[in-house]
């Protein structure tokens, strides 16, 4: 363990100050924590719990499960996906189907369900190519709005001695029904820094441009999932 160890306590550091760096310098730092434990081979659940900011809303908690389901692996797919922890990315097509709670300190709780469709594809050069396609579908006080969200994401391993991290970078584009329009996008890029089998840390860096409200709102944000696989 210790040619694995070795390069992590290299970059755990790095990690770590950037993060503070980052934070001191964006409008928001957004916490997540997302549990996954696979039921079978095709099958997961896994539970989100997360601080978010999205399409112009307020700050708000985000709790919920959500299951997801697999289609049969592809070769390609587990070749360029071989050293991250998240094997739904060896999987041609994934569909899930969440609950989200969100409490707001000044405003009445929402309900959300979220129906998602991920398209993963191995493209030239080892890069791994995301498209996921998720819906919100919200009540609040007794009224019904939707969102639809489209992220289209590249990624690819990288090997520091014998230690693999996998840096990504990712836009994502927001249709609101209450505006009738595509009303956001946001802009990431991070990393996976994998510890083991069953940890993995993604800090990145979010740009948001909101246009659905007047004025326009700019936002830049710096987050740090923690994932546990099972």
């Amino acid at each position: 363990m210790s040619h694995v160890r070795n390069p992590w306590l290299t970059l755990l550091p790095l990690v770590l100050v950037l993060g503070i760096h980052a934070s001191a310098q964006t409008d928001q730092f957004l916490p997540e924590i997302d549990v996954y434990y696979k039921l079978n081979s095709d099958l997961r659940i896994w539970f989100q719990a997360k601080q978010t900011r999205e399409a112009g809303n307020p700050t708000s908690a985000e709790i919920g499960p959500s299951l997801d389901f697999y289609l049969k692996s592809w070769l390609k797919l587990k070749d360029v996906t071989a050293f991250d922890l998240d094997d739904s990315k060896a999987r041609p097509i994934i569909f899930s189907v969440g609950y989200r709670y969100l409490p707001y300190p000044n405003a009445p709780s929402e309900d959300r369900f979220e129906p998602v469709v991920t398209f993963n594809f191995p493209i030239k050069g080892r890069l791994l190519l995301s498209d996921r396609n998720r819906a919100d579908l919200d009540w609040k006080s007794g009224d019904f709005s939707w969102r639809y969200r489209n992220r289209v994401q590249f990624e690819r391993t990288a090997r520091i001695h014998s230690y693999h991290l996998r840096p990504y970078a990712s836009v994502e584009f927001f249709y609101e029904s209450q505006y009738e329009n595509w009303s956001d996008t946001a802009i990431y890029a991070g990393c996976l820094f994998p510890i083991g089998k069953h940890v993995q840390f993604d800090p990145y860096y979010e740009h948001q441009n909101s246009t659905g409200k007047s004025p326009n709102q700019q936002l830049k944000q710096f987050g740090l999932i923690l994932n546990l696989f099972f």
